[in-house]
């Protein structure tokens, strides 16, 4: 009952302060990989442990939602590396990871800055309307009541954060009989090993006591804010949200890298993506030998 009067409040409000509704939510997303499904079955836990460690700055992010009633901005927020990452892996890891990205609901406007293997692009694109299905299911978030929505998400197939083991792809599989066994120096092509879903399930929690249909990254459209979220492999948890804040940063559109469509922007990924396997197999039978 407490519940059903709490959401009417809300509801019934929302006309009232809409108009003067700005705020900041901070995020804790976390990313877990399969390191036995990715090759790592042969490892120890011990290197288990210390590859982890050392993707952790990587894979545990905090980003900041500033937002208002139409417009928000999503960044990451700025942090000093704890642990040393090599530059090779963070680049690529850079590439395939979106930077600010501001959303218009009014236009239905998305702009994100994104970083591809040195170069700065400004990817243009409408936000993406999820048919979202509201469910009846709530829990508490912090002081915030929380409804759970659901929706299947086509995959950018250049989206690497969503890859998992190709199936059928695992090397301790038995060898057949006079099959030759495999130089454990030699490494595949990495790119043979995974493979991305063409959707993926989204569940969201949103609270209609900040009603702006604003969430993280490129989520949007429920009847109130976004405060958690789990796609694939990742979590993003709202941790606190501070309303009206004296000190608000002001919501513009990023303006940095040369400007290109979503449809322009993918196809650059992927001719570079291609060209980056090329590179690897390097005309030696795909495969590459440790050491030299």
């Amino acid at each position: 009952m407490k519940l059903l009067c709490l959401v009417a409040l809300t509801l019934l409000t929302f006309n009232t302060y809409a108009q003067n509704i700005n705020g900041q939510a901070y995020y804790e997303s976390k990313t877990t990989v399969d390191l036995d499904g990715f090759g790592g079955g042969d490892m120890s836990e011990e290197r288990k442990k210390m590859i982890s460690e050392r993707m952790k700055s990587m894979l545990e992010i905090t980003y900041v939602l500033t937002f208002n009633t139409t417009e928000s901005i999503y960044k990451e927020e700025e942090k000093l590396e704890a642990v040393a990452v090599h530059p090779g892996f963070k680049m690529m890891m850079g590439s395939f990871t979106p930077g600010d990205q501001y959303k218009n609901l009014t236009s239905n406007q998305l702009i994100e800055e994104n970083e591809f293997f040195g170069k700065q692009f400004l990817v243009k694109d409408t936000i993406q309307n999820l048919k979202w299905e509201l469910g009846k299911e709530s829990k508490l978030i912090g002081q915030y009541i929380a409804f759970k929505a659901t929706a299947t998400k086509a995959v950018n197939p250049n989206d690497f954060s969503m890859a998992r083991p190709r199936r059928g792809a695992n090397k301790d599989a038995p060898k057949k009989d006079g099959e030759p066994k495999k130089d454990s120096t030699m490494v595949d092509d990495p790119m043979d090993q995974i493979e991305i879903p063409k959707e993926v399930l989204v569940t969201a929690w949103y609270t209609p006591q900040v009603p702006v249909g604003h969430g993280p990254g490129e989520y949007a459209g429920l009847p109130g804010l976004i405060l958690e979220l789990n796609v694939h492999r990742t979590t993003l948890l709202c941790s606190k949200i501070v309303m009206n804040p004296k000190e608000a940063e002001k919501i513009e559109a990023p303006t940095k890298g040369k400007e290109v469509s979503r449809e322009e922007y993918t196809k650059i990924v992927k001719e570079k993506t291609e060209e980056m396997r090329e590179n690897f197999r390097g005309g030696r039978g795909g495969g590459r030998r440790f050491g030299g």
